[in-house]
């Protein structure tokens, strides 16, 4: 059996409004499956009409605009359940799903599925597990004291990984993809004998570490910044229970 990094694997990533995984909209994404090392992948594209503007800072990260997406774009709702059916299908299928910065990335589908669909991405899942690689734990738990930023960029170029036309779902996805391989390639030693599922346990792990550290460092600094521990889906945020009114005098 070939090891994780040399299986098929899938990717996912989104182009959003904004940063705010509560509030802001996915515009587009894309699922990029490729069988082995080398072979030719296949890709899922989607491109979402959110229904509220998009933000000036976001469009020129991405490069879409309200005009755009309102002439190409679909409706969110039946786009984001396509979105979690293509994860569900391949986590029933057994194959690994790179998300870099997974928090990011498959809370904010979660949260448009419960926008607009009235549901969740555990409950599209219907059991099977979704065994997740964010290739930003990985290389921060593997490659702990290395200086620099740990962006895709970042990591593409520290690992060798072409990364074209950046900020497109589909190109990020890619990347993403060949930076889990080259990932497992260089720390062999350390990952071949971890199966997906272990291997998704511990970056669970990792990335509490890693949390409770920034955290940590933030708190030595005065900066009120909040580190979610919680990997690769942040939990929904409690909904403060509304006081009884008092009886009609």
């Amino acid at each position: 059996m070939p090891r994780w990094y040399d299986g098929p694997l899938a990717s996912f990533d989104t182009e959003t409004t904004g940063v705010d995984v509560e509030h802001d909209r996915i515009v587009s994404g894309a699922l990029v499956e490729q069988d082995t090392p080398g072979a030719e992948p296949r890709v899922l594209r989607w491109l979402v009409d959110p229904g509220v503007p998009v933000p000036e800072g976001a469009r020129a990260i991405h490069g879409l605009s309200d005009a755009f997406l309102r002439r190409h774009g679909r409706r969110p709702g039946p786009v984001v359940e396509e979105m979690a059916q293509a994860l569900a299908g391949r986590a029933a299928r057994s194959v690994p799903l790179v998300v870099m910065n997974a928090p990011f990335d498959l809370t904010l589908l979660d949260r448009e599925l419960k926008r607009h669909r009235g549901g969740t991405l555990h409950g599209r899942l219907d059991g099977a597990a979704l065994c997740v690689l964010d290739p930003r734990v990985l290389d921060k738990a593997l490659d702990r004291y290395r200086k620099g930023r740990r962006t895709l960029t970042d990591l593409c170029a520290h690992y060798g990984v072409e990364l074209a036309d950046a900020h497109d779902a589909a190109a990020d996805a890619t990347a993403s993809l060949e930076l889990a391989r080259a990932i497992g390639r260089r720390f062999a030693e350390r990952l071949a004998e971890l199966g997906p599922a272990e291997l998704h346990e511990r970056q669970t792990a990792w990335h509490a570490g890693q949390a409770r550290g920034l955290q940590a460092y933030f708190a030595r600094n005065g900066t009120p910044e909040r580190c979610d521990p919680s990997w690769p889906l942040r939990p929904a945020p409690m909904i403060p229970a509304q006081r009884a009114r008092p009886p009609a005098a």
